[in-house]
């Protein structure tokens, strides 16, 4: 690290995973790379040290970067220096990482910031941390990624302070914190609002009928795992967002009858894709189609999973949701592939450390085995594919 800090000083992007070095190779690096704009860590082994550990940054690359990821590291807070440090950072990604992050987000935002997204997933972040982010102006782009220690009062901080919000997605993890005040309050403020993606929250007729009224901009839409989001829902989507693009629902209390209200509702509607909705089958897809010849109609009607109204047992987050949309970030943020989430990690345990690889292997492999055993029966001994 030492000798690539000292021969690349004119490195722009640099990532690394899994690597064995610490603290010191780091720090060369954000020392000697002063046009260092994106920085991406994921599982850097050499700073395991626990409160021994060396603090990181900032160094000269601190003034030119503009993004930093950092993933499944045990001891990130050791970035905390850069992060504060770095004055023009447009995008910080901070995803599964253990300690308490709250006290790291409010020192950024007591000063002056530039922060236009950020991603939190699977961390010890409360309401404490949503104020503190409440005070970035520009933010445009927020994840908040099955923090079970947040709720409404967090994400209505958010809407009411970040006017430029364009991209919301929220992932719940089904523990009810987050709901109808926190969705009113975003349905309320944020007007400029493209993108919304809802995974295991309940959100009622209510806060759905606001938010279809009021983000008259809403042109994606994904609706993941909610245990209330029924026929009447899906109709009042259809009747009220006449921006929609593209719309996703998934495990969802959905039928025939709801889907039908797309035949003349959101007249701009391209596509619309439906996964593991037990009530929805594949006449009315087809019918659908009849009615609207442009309109993709993407349906998962035989693919039932035992998870299937599970949308929280992957840690691959909106993108394992099947929502596909397309980025709108800036160019200058760091990407973390086309779709919405990050990519797909791997499965942890109950207590947060990692499965051996072996264990992730077969866990992988036999919900894979799980998954066609269902196909293959739901097609039948007279079905001419019946192999796995």
């Amino acid at each position: 690290m030492f000798a690539l800090a000292k021969n690349c000083k004119s490195l722009r992007k640099f990532s690394c995973g899994s690597c064995m070095f610490g603290a010191k190779g780091m720090n060369a690096l954000l020392n000697n790379c002063s046009s260092l704009e994106e920085l991406s860590v994921k599982r850097l082994r050499g700073i395991n040290d626990g409160s021994t550990a060396e603090s990181i940054g900032p160094g000269i690359a601190a003034s030119s970067l503009k993004s930093i990821t950092l993933k499944e590291l045990y001891n990130g807070q050791c970035f905390g220096p850069l992060v504060i440090g770095s004055k023009n950072l447009k995008t910080l990604k901070i995803l599964r990482c253990l300690g308490d992050w709250d006290r790291l987000l409010e020192t950024i935002t007591m000063r002056k910031n530039c922060l236009t997204e950020i991603h939190l997933e699977r961390l010890q972040v409360s309401d404490v941390g949503l104020m503190a982010i409440s005070k970035c102006p520009d933010l445009e782009i927020f994840h908040l990624v099955k923090a079970p220690d947040c709720s409404n009062d967090g994400i209505s901080a958010i809407a009411e302070n970040c006017k430029l919000l364009r991209k919301l997605h929220i992932d719940g993890w089904r523990t009810n914190r987050i709901g109808d005040e926190g969705l009113i309050a975003i349905a309320k403020n944020s007007v400029n609002l493209v993108e919304l993606v809802l995974i295991g929250v309940n959100p009622s007729s209510v806060s759905l009928m606001a938010m279809a009224s009021n983000c008259q901009k809403l042109e994606r839409l994904a609706l993941c795992g909610s245990e209330t989001i029924g026929d009447p829902e899906i109709s009042c989507i259809a009747a009220k967002c006449t921006a929609l693009k593209k719309l996703c629902i998934k495990g969802c209390r959905v039928t025939d009858a709801g889907i039908e209200a797309f035949a003349f509702g959101c007249p701009n509607l391209v596509k619309i894709k439906v996964k593991k909705c037990r009530g929805v089958t594949n006449e009315v897809a087809d019918w659908l189609r009849a009615r609207r010849v442009t309109l993709s109609v993407n349906l998962d009607a035989d693919e039932i999973e035992p998870e299937a109204l599970d949308a929280s047992t992957s840690d691959g987050g909106a993108q394992d949701e099947g929502v596909e949309f397309p980025p709108i970030v800036s160019a200058a943020a760091c990407s973390s592939g086309g779709n919405v989430a990050a990519d797909v990690g791997a499965p942890s345990t109950s207590n947060g450390g990692r499965l051996p690889t072996k264990s992730r292997f077969s866990l992988f492999s036999g919900r894979t085995l799980v998954a066609c055993a269902f196909r293959r029966l739901s097609n039948g001994p007279g079905s001419s594919n019946d192999s796995l």
